[in-house]
């Protein structure tokens, strides 16, 4: 049965709280920034977001206990959009390397119906 009070949590105050209620979000638009970066850079590379989800780990699980509540949703943040980041890399690379083998199928195959034809 529904009644007309809600049961919502007690927002904190400050950037804390604010941070997050908002991480998530956060997170998903850092790393879809950072993938564009990668995808149009040749500065960026794929080892440097490697790297960079290492550090931001690291960083998070060193970091996570912390009792400044911005600290830790700043770290999950990093963290998170570093290995959101890291998944946007291996998938272009499987994507790249799935594009590369289809095309040396489809050229195969087209070369052996070239060759068997016979009129």
């Amino acid at each position: 049965m529904l009644t007309g009070t809600s049961q919502h949590p007690v927002e904190r105050r400050g950037p804390g709280g604010w941070l997050r209620q908002r991480r998530t979000r956060l997170a998903l638009w850092i790393a879809a920034a950072e993938g564009v970066v990668v995808a149009v850079s040749h500065d960026v590379t794929k080892w440097t977001v490697a790297v960079l989800a290492v550090v931001a780990v690291l960083s998070w699980s060193a970091g996570r206990n912390t009792k400044y509540g911005i600290v830790r949703q700043v770290l999950w943040i990093f963290a998170a959009s570093q290995l959101l980041a890291l998944v946007l890399v291996i998938l272009g690379w499987v994507v790249k390397w799935a594009l590369i083998l289809a095309l040396v199928v489809f050229a195969i195959g087209g070369l052996v119906f070239l060759f068997v034809d016979r009129r």
